[in-house]
């Protein structure tokens, strides 16, 4: 990737930069990509710290994306730091960051290869990470038939026999969704459901099926899931599930920092994605509840446009301060 190196100083195994970036970015997925396009473009020196562990590296395909749906999510990555190579402007590092902190007015990133680099603003886009829950073969077929999110891989397997593992107003939400893509869906609580009447009603209006008996293990072929197996009953043929899965910050730079916290666990970000830690944005599943792929971009999208905003602002200021604001004719 382009981009000037900055002035370093060697402190002990730490390499300290002394030339900033107007804004670092941690997180190579669609948010970050997105945002360091937009910055880049408004020839803002940007660093993109990405250390390869996409959320959805299980997925066969990004799906409503427009112009993109159905590209697997390595090429469409792959696409996006091509099209970033033809700006000078944008630095790409192969790194974790793995602790950041204000100092001065300015962000202090530390990243995994020793390398401590600063930046005016910081625009974190880490996501999240998929906790799956403890069934023998659920690994085995996450990302070809087991998935989390119906609108992004229900299409693919409409009216066929689907499963949701999941309980509780959770289970219920998640299978009256998926109900919209097939009329033989079973929702398997794993133990006994923590359904109310009404939601109960509300699953048999949708001709949803609730099974409480505990699940074994999911059993396929190649990826291709076959049945589900119970400790007690028949086995239950399906050809696809999909999970409410819980899911836990990929990182919490933004909590060291202070940024504030969500009742359901995500950090907090107003209409700019900006924090209530001045110079600290947020962009992508880290930050928001519709975690698609192109409302991450479009997330990264709106950060960048409010951090260069930001930036000209802090330089129109510091002209004004030094007496080069704008002359008025006498």
């Amino acid at each position: 990737m382009k981009g000037k190196t900055p002035l370093a100083t060697p402190l002990g195994d730490t390499t300290i930069e002394s030339s900033p970036y107007e804004c670092i970015i941690v997180g190579g997925g669609p948010a970050g990509l997105s945002a360091a396009l937009v910055l880049g473009r408004c020839r803002r020196r940007v660093l993109l710290c990405d250390n390869g562990q996409p959320r959805n590296a299980a997925a066969q395909a990004v799906h409503g994306f427009f112009s993109r749906d159905g590209t697997p999510p390595a090429e469409l990555r792959q696409i996006a730091r091509q099209q970033l190579c033809q700006y000078d402007t944008v630095e790409l590092a192969e790194a974790t960051a793995t602790d950041a902190w204000l100092e001065g007015g300015q962000f202090r990133v530390m990243l995994d290869q020793g390398r401590l680099v600063v930046g005016r603003k910081l625009l974190l886009a880490t996501g999240v990470v998929d906790r799956l829950p403890n069934v023998e073969g659920i690994p085995q077929f996450y990302g070809q038939t087991v998935f989390h999110c119906p609108y992004c891989d229900a299409w693919e397997f409409r009216d066929q026999p689907m499963a949701v593992y999941g309980n509780g107003k959770s289970g219920v939400g998640l299978s009256i969704t998926v109900s919209i893509w097939t009329k033989d869906l079973v929702l398997c609580t794993d133990g006994p459901p923590r359904i109310t009447p009404r939601d109960r009603a509300r699953l048999e209006t949708r001709g949803v099926v609730v099974r409480a008996d505990r699940i074994v293990r999911l059993e396929g072929e190649d990826g291709r899931l076959q049945r589900i197996v119970f400790a007690q009953g028949e086995p239950l043929p399906r050809k696809v599930m999909f999970l409410h899965t819980d899911e836990l910050q990929h990182c919490d730079l933004a909590g060291r920092l202070g940024c504030r916290r969500r009742p359901r666990r995500s950090r907090e970000s107003d209409d700019s994605q900006r924090t209530n830690v001045p110079g600290l944005h947020l962009a992508g599943d880290t930050s928001r509840d519709v975690q698609f792929a192109v409302v991450a971009a479009a997330e990264g999208a709106r950060a960048a446009f409010a951090i260069n905003k930001a930036l000209l602002a802090e330089e129109l200021h510091r002209a004004g301060r030094r007496g080069h604001g704008p002359k008025t004719a006498e």
